[in-house]
């Protein structure tokens, strides 16, 4: 029987993470083979032996952050929940969609992702980087890898960024008035936004992703309607050159030198747990929050399935599935690149 409906492939990217502590060091060695990431004169030939080095030294300093999660990323698992449960809304108001997860840098791959999409035979396809702000080192960079690997003569639609969609702020909103009630006095902590950092380079050569953070902050607090002081900050710095910041650790030690003694850390730019938000805030940072005196500590969770979530993630694709192609990305033209990130963004800790 023929379909009377066209059907919609929505593919969900995110950077992916290790699914145990042995695949760390190939999940770093994918991360730094990314040729848009890891690229020099001669790249050619010096590529592949950096990122070897690289990822074997990088390996053992976040060993430790796997290890109290339990030895895996949750990425995948959080993400295929994200598409099972964005397939299921979207289903529900009448659409025929599929969803599938491309990960960046470990399974399931961008070229497993168009695989899939290609034997559900969609008539179109939204490309949705989980990635609320945009940066040429994950939106970027993924949708790089996408047209590496699909060829395929039918509408292609993209979201480039989110964080200004209201249900998308709703849904933060909700996790962060969540933690807020765990504190005696939910309008005494600071809080602190706290955004995955990037090389100064990357923002001095026009990357729009530390203004967009700041608007995403601001846009919360009008939101929210916090009357508690809030903070930004970057986390995840990796090498010696100059990042974002201030760093999580300094604002920590900051607040601390002005006898803040309650904290509610927001996770701003991530959609789901990780190793980040998880490893880095949850067990990182509250132990030294701790060890500087904080009486109590919280995080908001992430996102995740939660169901105000999904309706955000259902809108936003109503909306780019709505939308003028010409206001999108339409059809992939055969050697075209999206963007072209110059440094890694996350160096083995998504």
């Amino acid at each position: 029987m023929a379909r009377t409906t066209r059907r919609v492939g929505i593919v969900l990217f995110q950077l992916g993470g290790p699914d145990s502590l042995e695949a760390i060091e190939p999940f770093l060695y994918n991360l730094f083979c990314d040729p848009d990431i890891i690229d020099f004169p001669f790249a050619r030939i010096g590529r592949k032996p950096l990122a070897k080095l690289i990822s074997a030294t990088r390996a053992r300093k976040v060993q430790h952050h796997y290890a109290a999660i339990g030895g895996c990323s949750p990425i995948r698992r959080n993400t295929e929940r994200q598409a099972q449960a964005l397939e299921a809304e979207l289903r529900g108001q009448g659409m025929d969609v599929r969803c599938f997860v491309a990960m960046r840098y470990w399974h399931p791959f961008t070229s497993e992702a168009v695989a899939r999409l290609m034997s559900a035979d969609c008539d179109e396809v939204l490309l949705l980087p989980l990635y609320p702000q945009y940066s040429s080192t994950t939106t970027g960079s993924s949708l790089n890898e996408w047209w590496r690997h699909f060829s395929q003569d039918i509408p292609v639609r993209c979201v480039n960024t989110f964080y200004r969609d209201s249900l998308y702020l709703d849904a933060v909103v909700e996790k962060v008035n969540a933690a807020l009630t765990r504190f005696p006095v939910p309008e005494r902590p600071d809080i602190v936004f706290s955004a995955h950092g990037l090389p100064m380079s990357v923002i001095e050569n026009g990357d729009p992703y530390q203004r967009q953070i700041e608007e995403t902050v601001q846009l919360l607090i009008q939101r929210g309607g916090w009357a508690n002081r809030h903070r930004l900050c970057y986390q995840s710095k990796v090498g010696a050159s100059r990042w974002l910041g201030p760093s999580l650790r300094q604002t920590l030690q900051t607040m601390s030198a002005e006898y803040v003694r309650e904290v509610c850390v927001v996770p701003v730019a991530f959609v789901s747990d990780h190793v980040e938000t998880l490893g880095e805030i949850d067990h990182e940072a509250r132990e030294q929050a701790m060890q500087l005196g904080y009486e109590q500590f919280e995080m908001s969770a992430g996102l995740n399935d939660s169901p105000r979530f999904i309706r955000a993630l259902a809108h936003i694709a109503q909306q780019a599935l709505s939308a003028q192609v010409r206001s999108t990305i339409p059809i992939h033209a055969p050697g075209r690149q999206m963007a072209v990130p110059q440094y890694a963004a996350a160096a083995g800790l998504d």
